[in-house]
Order: C-alpha cells, then structure tokens, then sequence
C-alpha cells in the first residue's frame, strides 16, 4: 500500500482509498510492522471518495515528518566511474575505486526535513557550479529499530564540479537548500521489493528529451540490509530515517541541468516524482 501526507491529512491506497484523520505522520510510520499497523488502522476508516489524483495535485507534500535523509555513494559501478571522472584532474579518483570494493560503504549526511522538497515542488541547482546532475534512488524508510519498513523515489541533486575539485568538498556538492527529493509517497509492502525492480529517469528541456536511461536495482553492488545496518551502527533516529541507496543512472560529462528543465524518476510499484529546475 501507499501512504500519502497532505496538507489536510495522510491518504492511504490499497485496494480503496482512505483518509487517516488527526494521524501524526512522525508516530505513524515509526512502527516495528508498519504494513500490519496500516491495515488494521484503515480497517477503522472511512473511505476516500473524492478523485485522488486530483485532490494530490492541490495537497501533497514530501512524505517527512521530522526525519534526516542521509545518502549512499558509489553502489553501482556507473556511479564509481562518474565520480572518477569527476576527481581525475584533483588526484582524487582512486579513492571511489576503493570505496567500491571495500567492505565499508560511503554513506553520507544528505538532508535536514527543510531542505526536503516533494513531487511537484522545485529543487534546485548551485550558483557556484558549473555542473549539476540529478541521482535517482531508492530511497528506505527505516525505522528507529534499523527495520525496512517503506520506500520511496529520490533525488540526489550533485554539484559534480565542486565536488570534482576535491572529495572533501562533497558536503558542498550535496547538502543546500532544495537539494532533495523523495515522493510522491511512501510505500509500504508486506516484504521486501524484489531485485528486479527497475529504475528509469528522464530528464526534459521544454519539448526536448535530454536523457533517459533505466536500471534494475538488482545492478547494485550493496545489499539494502547491508545499508541501512552501517548507518545505523552510530546513529540513532528516534522518528526514523529516509536512506537513498545510491544511483547507477548519470549522465555523461557533456550534460548540464539548466533552470526550468524537469526531472523525472519511476521505480517500478512505487511511483514517479517530478521536479522542475531552480537555479539557488
């Protein structure tokens, strides 16, 4: 099923629609079996009869509640080469070989609830760079016991250049203002998503397609457990925590965002979330 947080309140979609009134978000998907929790929660309410497309195009927002979002690095081999193609020039491009074939992944801080944007909303791209790209990722929702228990798409927007200047610029590169975003909403299955599961972006300027590509998550070198397990040695997330898994979809050197394009990312059963280009 998926769940859906409104300005009004939270809309869940199974097999019918209906509408959680006076839920707290935070509490809600804090559960240790969220997809049990839902069903017995929407076997208590009311039906939701209006049109839901078009009550979301007026209502949604990002599905977050007082959660960090952090980030994992170099998951796939198509990402390790780009970050190597980025860092040749400063020397840093054998530390992304390293980081692909260690035990330890990179993961990363990625965003404040703040900084978050949802589908339809604008993120935006740096002033200071001159190369920008979205990461679409499969993004989990972990709760404050480290269990997978939803997902959703995300965006990880990436300054390549300042990051491609010296790795420990990465911060820079990655943590601004709108530059995340996860939606359109959580899902939440009664098991894990299958490793076939696929991965497709395509990015617009006005009428023209400037790229897409797609991949299984089945093409990542990390596990999903294996993940949300080394985030959470150190930290602790009493709402819970969003983690984008990384991406295996980058566009080659010769391409930009520019202001206005738009970017779309579909994982098969989750969703499609659509952002349009802001320069910050």
């Amino acid at each position: 099923m998926h769940l859906y947080k409104t300005k009004q309140g939270i809309l869940v979609r199974q097999d019918q629609n209906y509408f959680l009134l006076n839920e707290d978000w935070d509490m809600l998907v804090n559960q240790r079996y969220l997809h049990a929790h839902l069903e017995e929660s929407i076997g208590k309410a009311t039906p939701f009869k209006e049109d839901i497309d078009v009550f979301l195009t007026h209502h949604l927002v990002a599905p977050i509640g007082k959660q960090e979002v952090w980030a994992a690095g170099v998951t796939y081999l198509r990402s390790r080469d780009a970050r190597m193609e980025e860092s040749k020039e400063s020397g840093g491009a054998d530390f992304y070989q390293l980081v692909y074939e260690a035990d330890r992944p990179e993961i990363f801080f990625k965003a404040t609830p703040h900084r978050v944007v949802g589908h339809g909303h604008r993120v935006n791209i740096r002033r200071d760079s001159t190369w920008n790209v979205p990461e679409p990722e499969l993004t989990l929702f972990i709760n404050a016991y480290g269990e997978i228990q939803g997902y959703t798409v995300g965006n990880d927007m990436s300054s390549r250049s300042i990051e491609g200047e010296n790795p420990l610029y990465l911060p820079q590169a990655k943590v601004y203002d709108k530059s995340c975003a996860i939606g359109p909403g959580l899902y939440v299955p009664s098991a894990p998503i299958s490793s076939e599961t696929q991965i497709s972006i395509v990015i617009r300027r006005g009428a023209k397609e400037m790229y897409a590509a797609s991949i299984q998550l089945n093409r990542m070198k990390r596990t999903l457990p294996e993940l949300a397990d080394y985030l959470y040695r150190g930290c602790s997330f009493p709402h819970g925590c969003y983690l984008m898994t990384g991406t295996g979809l980058v566009p080659g050197s010769d391409f930009t965002l520019q202001k206005n394009d738009e970017v779309s990312i579909t994982i098969d059963g989750i969703g499609t979330l659509v952002n349009t280009v802001s320069e910050l």
